[in-house]
């Protein structure tokens, strides 16, 4: 038994460490590089540096990272020049590993200053940034190869190929679980979101069909689970590239605001999935003959002890990329309700709302009660965030008992009176009103304050979103 474990083993370093063509994580390489440098433009271009970090009384932060706050000064805007510049030495292959280092490190500290702004692209970068570290995708066609020539090679190990591959595929398969709900599969958010772009070429005119609203749910959730066996498989990887191709550009139009750079970088990442000498073949299709890189090299097997502490940072990577999507599951009564349980699960576009809501601050000295809008100390971007995880209107519970004035010792008690409207449901309320959240702690699980979704779905057509915002 143990003869045929050790043999199995042998069997999967072989395996890991076959050395396959470099090419299309060279293109990889190229397209993180420049999809990086994209995505960080709109800092300066429309100043969200400013909008989203130094405009703000207060930023929200994730459990255990509090202690992480913006640069003073102009210190911002030169760290995010900074990765823009490291995103360029990516893509052209300069001080490769260095710069993905120190470009994870950037960019991981831009995603954990505000857990409002928590965007799943954000997080996406964050992790390719990291595994790129440790891809040596700068053998070919890179400066870095050009200036060592001992570095320059035509192959790579297969791992850092499945590696990459493996991140993407989770990222899919956990975005189609996650729609095996039972709003999504009664065809909302998507059918509030088709009747938003009637205008849409060709097929706009279709979007209120309640046909269509099935179609493109059933369509989009079943795309999610069987993209990567259909890209596996190579009867099937170019039509299924193909379509997921068009599905990351519908989502462009129509999810515009939401998606960022995430489509694009999707694209990317499933064409790894191919063939890895196919940029050499489309480059040969143009110019017979050429070459993608001008030296050929050998994949040279590193000693057993390096194989197993790659093997062994593979798996453990990969097993946490596998298992922590898996804790909403682990909530009673779904996910849905709140969004806390959906950051760093690939759970994407399952959810309409519309939420409205106040905070008292009771002052016990002075026996006096006073009606707190969030508007009066937040910024608009930060408005549009705040009531959708319990964390957050936790926080912000924080800031006013340890801001507003008191009149004597005894500490201010603050509740939160909230409204949401959930896939157009007649709204409810959010938190437990009677709870002083400024008592409670902070925790990693579902707060017992956060009160259950009772309302069912409306019936197509009936939207009671509006009234979240009527008196009350």
């Amino acid at each position: 038994m143990l003869k045929r474990i050790e043999r199995w083993l042998a069997q999967l370093r072989s395996r890991a460490f076959a050395p396959v063509d470099i090419a299309s994580l060279v293109v990889f390489r190229i397209a993180f590089g420049l999809l990086s440098l994209w995505h960080l433009a709109p800092f300066f271009l429309h100043d969200w540096v400013r909008l989203f970090w130094l405009e703000p009384r207060f930023l929200f932060k994730y459990y255990g990272f509090s202690w992480i706050h913006p640069w003073p000064g102009n210190g911002l805007y030169v760290h995010c020049a900074v990765l823009g510049i490291l995103a360029v030495f990516i893509a052209v292959g300069f001080l490769y590993r260095i710069s993905a280092a120190f470009f994870f490190l950037g960019h991981t500290y831009i995603f954990l200053l505000d857990e409002a702004r928590y965007q799943n692209h954000d997080y996406l970068i964050c992790l390719f940034s990291f595994l790129l570290i440790f891809v040596p995708a700068n053998r070919a066609f890179s400066i870095d190869a050009l200036l060592k020539q001992k570095l320059r090679s035509s192959v790579a190990p297969a791992w850092s190929l499945w590696l990459l591959r493996m991140q993407i595929a989770f990222v899919y398969f956990y975005g189609g679980i996650a729609k095996i709900n039972p709003d999504w599969l009664r065809g909302e958010p998507m059918r509030s979101e088709l009747s938003h772009h009637l205008d849409f070429p060709i097929l706009g005119r279709l979007f209120k069909e309640e046909w269509a609203v099935y179609m493109m749910s059933y369509g989009s959730l079943l795309f999610d689970l069987l993209v990567v066996p259909c890209l596996l498989w190579r009867r099937t990887r170019v039509a299924a590239f193909c379509v997921a191709v068009v599905f990351h550009l519908m989502n462009v139009q129509l999810f515009s605001l939401g998606v960022g750079v995430f489509p694009w970088l999707a694209i990317a990442a499933t064409s790894l999935f191919f063939s890895p000498s196919w940029p050499r073949q489309i480059i040969s299709i143009f110019h017979r003959g050429a070459e993608f890189t001008t030296t050929a090299g050998t994949e040279s097997f590193p000693s057993r002890s390096k194989q197993i502490v790659v093997l062994s940072f593979v798996t453990i990577y990969s097993a946490i990329q596998f298992l922590f999507p898996l804790s909403p599951f682990l909530c009673p009564g779904g996910s849905e309700w709140s969004l806390m349980e959906h950051r760093f699960c690939w759970r994407m576009m399952l959810r309409s709302q519309a939420m409205h809501g106040n905070f008292y601050v009771t002052d016990p000295n002075i026996d006096k009660t006073y009606r707190v809008t969030p508007p009066e100390f937040l910024t608009l971007a930060q408005m549009r965030r705040i009531y959708w995880q319990p964390d957050t209107i936790l926080q912000f519970a924080y800031y006013l008992a340890n801001n507003m004035p008191r009149g004597g010792p005894k500490p201010l008690e603050v509740q939160a009176r909230v409204f949401v409207s959930f896939n157009h449901r007649r709204p409810e309320l959010f938190v437990d009103p009677k709870v002083d959240l400024a008592k409670q702690s902070r925790t990693l699980v579902r707060p017992w304050w956060l009160l259950p979704i009772r309302e069912p779905l409306p019936p197509p057509g009936k939207d009671f979103s509006n009234d979240v915002f009527a008196p009350r």
